[in-house]
């Protein structure tokens, strides 16, 4: 009965953060280290809550203190209009949802980002290409996106388009994809890598931290938005994170070591939000 209680009483940590060698840390080291970084790259698993809250954390640690802008792969170029709309008090949530395509948790995920820079007045950017525009380059490649209207080159990188077949990010979704797909599948990832970067650079502000929320694949290992951020500004200064799960939150596993500055493990039976 002892032991049981002995067990019972055991702190259970849901997430426990690393640096990229595997040394653990915490969140106050995290924020401290992303304090002089132009532009925050915040990895996530989409339906993970423990991620969505150190988003929420974070953003809120660093924007109470200084003006930030905030961005995300969540929302797609042409749906600018709509959310500075809605920042601007011009339209409701219901509206919002009306006239942008919001992901499906966005309600429980995203509307506690979108909302905190609506009552703090501060830019919320939409960066990914529309989607519509991505599967154009998946079944085309690069080439199927120069007939679009000027309108439509307005919400995507600028043509041409810079590329690495060699980069590791889109090598490996290749083998993932068992060949599947094509060489235009990983085009089409990087339509998304490109268009981000951009609208971050253009929306860059000098001593105005970007934090921009994407799906881990878009920024592990340096590669992907981060490539693409450097390529148009060298010597940019930025800031990653990196959100995996392991049964073991001890001991960063070893294929996780090196994907971001920090990374986040959280424990794989925790619950996700879909």
């Amino acid at each position: 009965m002892l032991l049981s209680a002995s067990a019972q009483a055991q702190p259970k940590p849901a997430y426990q953060i690393f640096t990229a060698d595997g040394k653990t840390t915490d969140f106050g080291v995290m924020l401290q280290f992303m304090q002089d970084k132009e532009v925050i790259l915040f990895g996530e698993y989409h339906n993970n809550a423990i991620a969505h809250w150190l988003q929420l954390e974070l953003t809120k640690a660093i924007g109470d203190q200084k003006t930030i802008t905030l961005g995300a792969e969540m929302f797609e170029a042409d749906n600018q209009q709509a959310l500075n709309n809605y920042l601007a008090g011009k339209i409701s949530a219901k509206g919002l949802d009306s006239s942008a395509r919001l992901w499906k948790n966005y309600n429980t995920d995203y509307a506690p980002l979108v909302n905190y820079a609506k009552a703090k007045n501060y830019a919320f950017i939409a960066t990914n290409i529309p989607r519509k525009y991505a599967s154009l380059v998946a079944k085309g490649g690069f080439e199927a996106l120069d007939t679009l209207s000027s309108l439509e080159k307005s919400w995507m990188m600028p043509l041409p388009v810079l590329y690495d077949s060699n980069l590791a990010c889109y090598k490996n979704m290749l083998t993932m994809m068992g060949g599947h797909g094509g060489p235009n599948l990983p085009k089409a990832q990087a339509a998304k890598d490109a268009t981000m970067a951009h609208f971050i650079l253009a929306n860059l502000k000098a001593g105005v931290p970007f934090i921009h929320y994407n799906g881990s694949y878009h920024s592990d290992n340096f590669e992907s938005i981060n490539w693409y951020l450097k390529k148009g500004k060298p010597g940019i200064r930025i800031g990653t994170i990196s959100t995996v799960s392991q049964k073991d939150l001890a001991a960063l596993e070893k294929d996780n070591l090196g994907k971001a500055d920090f990374i986040i493990v959280v424990d794989e039976d925790m619950t996700n939000t879909y």
